[in-house]
C-alpha cells in the first residue's frame, strides 16, 4: 500500500501536469508588436530555421537549410527602426540531406567553410510596412564578403511561453540574393544564382 506522503506527491504531481496542460491548450499570443514585451532577447535553440533553394537544372528549386546558428534581437517594438538583430550562422552545418553535396558545399568551390566558418547577419535598419509586416536591411557576411540584403518580416506573436513562463516572441522572414556578389558561383548555370532564402524564429528574453 502507498504511504500517505506518496499519495500526496502524486496528487500535486497530476495538478500540476494538469495545470500545464490546462495552459498549453488555452495559450495565446499577441499578435501587435507594438505590445511585445522590449529587452534582449535570443534565438530559441530548438525552434528556428533557415532554409534556402536555388534552381537546379531548370527541374526544380533545391531546398537545403542550415542546422547551426546563434541570434540576439535586441527588441525595441514601441519604435521598430530601434530594434537590431545579429545572427551567426555556421557554414559547416549546411545540410542538403545528401553527404556528399554537403561536403562539396562546405569546400574551397563553396562556402570555404574551414577558412571562413561563419556567416553573419547584422541588421543595419528597419521600418514597418504594415500592421504586423516590416523590412529590415542588413549586411550579410559570407566568405568575407559583406554586401546589403533586404528581409521581409512578419511578426507572428509574443506571449510567455506556457511551459518555462519566458517571455517569447515569433517571427518569420523571406528574403532573396545573387549569390554570386558573394563568389559563389561555381556551378553556374546548372545551379541558378538566385538564391531565396526563409527563416523561421522564436526569440526568447530568459526570465529574471
Amino acid at each position: 500500500m502507498p504511504s500517505k506522503r506518496h499519495v500526496l506527491l502524486l496528487a500535486m504531481a497530476a495538478m500540476l501536469a494538469s495545470c500545464t496542460a490546462l495552459k498549453v491548450v488555452t495559450h495565446q499570443v499577441n499578435d501587435d508588436p507594438v505590445k511585445a514585451p522590449a529587452g534582449t532577447y535570443r534565438l530559441d535553440p530548438h525552434h528556428w530555421s533557415i532554409t534556402f533553394d536555388v534552381d537546379h537544372f531548370g527541374y526544380s528549386r533545391f531546398v537545403a537549410r542550415f542546422d547551426k546558428a546563434e541570434a540576439v534581437l535586441d527588441a525595441v517594438p514601441s519604435s521598430p527602426e530601434k530594434s537590431r538583430v545579429e545572427a551567426t550562422i555556421k557554414a559547416a552545418s549546411i545540410d542538403t540531406n545528401n553527404p556528399d553535396l554537403d561536403a562539396m558545399l562546405r569546400g574551397p568551390d563553396m562556402f570555404d567553410a574551414g577558412t571562413y566558418p561563419d556567416i553573419r547577419f547584422v541588421s543595419r535598419s528597419t521600418r514597418r510596412t504594415g500592421a504586423k509586416t516590416g523590412e529590415m536591411t542588413g549586411d550579410l557576411t559570407i566568405r568575407g564578403r559583406t554586401h546589403p540584403v533586404t528581409l521581409a518580416v512578419t511578426f507572428n506573436g509574443a506571449a510567455p511561453d506556457p511551459l518555462t513562463g519566458e517571455d517569447t516572441i515569433g517571427f518569420s522572414a523571406t528574403g532573396a540574393f545573387d549569390r554570386s556578389q558573394w563568389g559563389l558561383s561555381s556551378w553556374w548555370p546548372a545551379v541558378g544564382n538566385d538564391v531565396r532564402m526563409r527563416i523561421e524564429a522564436e526569440f526568447v528574453k530568459p526570465a529574471g
